[in-house]
């Protein structure tokens, strides 16, 4: 019977987090409903990544707390509101940046926000590759490859400054051509809940599409704690522009543990949430 569900909760987490998350955010954005409940979605499906996660670990050691639950709280929580914030002062100044009035707002609320996932997924996953290749980039970048296990919660957490660079390559081509404000909170919802499915320690199933998207068993290998093996698979949503740059990789093989993650070349990166915040700007810089 545990078998059972076990299986079961590994074949429907994939679709529950993509199509789930996602539908019930654009209803709730097509009926009215107030932002608050946007919150609340993202809550619940942070919830049920811990929950899910004890139950069907990739990595069993990836569930062990390594004095990071505070820290990561404290980046989920900064770097969350921040962009609640930035989606509701866009009206303020958004129509300035419009170069060419051609959003095609009269799409169904679903085909707009596929059409903004992948535009972002493109300027997001360049500006990710920058991080890599450009040392001002990687200071920033470094606070999240510090980590010692993956799990859900990872995905948000990021020096503040260096998810404002990938915010703004990845909206910037959207507010361009004109993109309304409800399908920017629609975005940032499913930047969450993917975040969520990429640093998950469930081992749920995904078949072909792990060709196509750029989910948890694609992003471990991101991960890995050296630049000749971690310089991989730099998209956020899918692989596509890691296939046009040559850094599609996976290695069905290849099991990734705590010993493979962190930054090889710097094994006591600091922990604390507030000297990470500091640590890109420090003399012995990372």
């Amino acid at each position: 019977m545990i078998r059972s569900i076990t299986w079961l909760v590994r074949l429907l987490y994939l679709p529950l987090f993509l199509l789930v998350g996602n539908g019930v955010a654009i209803y709730l954005v097509a009926e009215g409903y107030n932002q608050g409940w946007l919150v609340f979605l993202i809550l619940v499906f942070i919830g049920i990544s811990f929950a899910t996660e004890k139950l069907t670990p990739y990595d069993r050691a990836f569930n062990e707390p390594q004095q990071d639950q505070r820290r990561d709280l404290l980046h989920a929580f900064m770097n969350e509101s921040l962009n609640v914030i930035g989606v509701a002062v866009l009206p303020l100044f958004g129509g300035l940046l419009v170069l060419a009035p051609i959003w095609p707002s009269g799409w169904p609320l679903a085909s707009q926000l596929l059409l903004a996932i992948l535009i972002s997924d493109v300027g997001i996953t360049l500006a990710h590759f920058a991080s890599h290749r450009l040392s001002s980039l990687w200071r920033l970048h470094a606070v999240h490859h510090s980590v010692k296990r993956l799990y859900g919660f990872n995905g948000l957490m990021k020096h503040p400054l260096h998810q404002l660079i990938e915010t703004v390559a990845g909206t910037t081509p959207l507010l361009f051509v004109g993109v309304p404000q409800n399908v920017l909170m629609l975005l940032v919802v499913a930047v969450v809940l993917q975040l969520l499915l990429q640093h998950s320690n469930v081992a749920y199933f995904t078949g072909p599409l792990r060709r196509v998207l750029a989910i948890n068993a694609v992003h471990r290998f991101h991960h890995l704690n050296t630049a000749e093996e971690g310089d991989v698979n730099f998209g956020l949503f899918t692989t596509l522009t890691d296939r046009l740059l040559g850094t599609a990789y996976f290695d069905s093989e290849r099991t990734i543990g705590t010993k493979d993650l962190g930054i090889a070349s710097t094994p006591n990166y600091p922990a604390d949430y507030w000297q990470q915040l500091m640590q890109p700007f420090r003399r012995d810089k990372t």
